[in-house]
């Protein structure tokens, strides 16, 4: 019997909808799970050249977990392209201003680059309280295994 490998197009896809609560998650491993998801690597069809993931909300960005001395180590880089234009920002400081941002980079660097890459993490929406406003699409809770 000859075996037909599957290979996924625009039309065939079957998006769904998860959402994820990151209250007391390592911020690194919620990203990389959701990276997963939005991607479509957990899926049988998965195609290498085709967006083929799932639509993911994550809430509560702003309880998202750091381990060690992150708060007070981890640095985030801005720069405008003039002279002296370098913004730092400890991660102490993006979790109390700028939660949304600092999730979003997370899944970004684990998301391929590229055109296919930016069509990729449109599917992420974070927020950072509990509310979105997403209701009307039915988001299932997304269990993450490895945190």
């Amino acid at each position: 019997m000859l075996r037909q490998t599957t290979i996924a197009n625009k039309e065939s896809i079957v998006r769904k909808w998860f959402i994820v609560d990151a209250t007391d998650k390592p911020l690194g491993r919620l990203a990389s799970e959701v990276a997963v998801i939005l991607i479509g690597k957990h899926k049988p069809t998965f195609t290498p050249n085709v967006d083929c993931g799932d639509f993911v909300i994550i809430i509560n960005a702003e309880k998202v977990g750091l381990s060690g001395d992150k708060l007070n180590t981890k640095k985030y880089y801005n720069v405008s392209k003039y002279a002296g234009g370098l913004r730092t920002r400890t991660a102490k400081d993006m979790v109390e201003r700028y939660p949304v941002e600092m999730v979003e980079r997370a899944v970004w660097g684990m998301v391929p680059k590229g055109r296919l890459g930016r069509q990729i993490i449109r599917k992420l929406f974070v927020y950072e309280g509990p509310e979105h406003k997403h209701e009307a699409q039915k988001p299932e809770p997304l269990v993450l295994h490895h945190i």
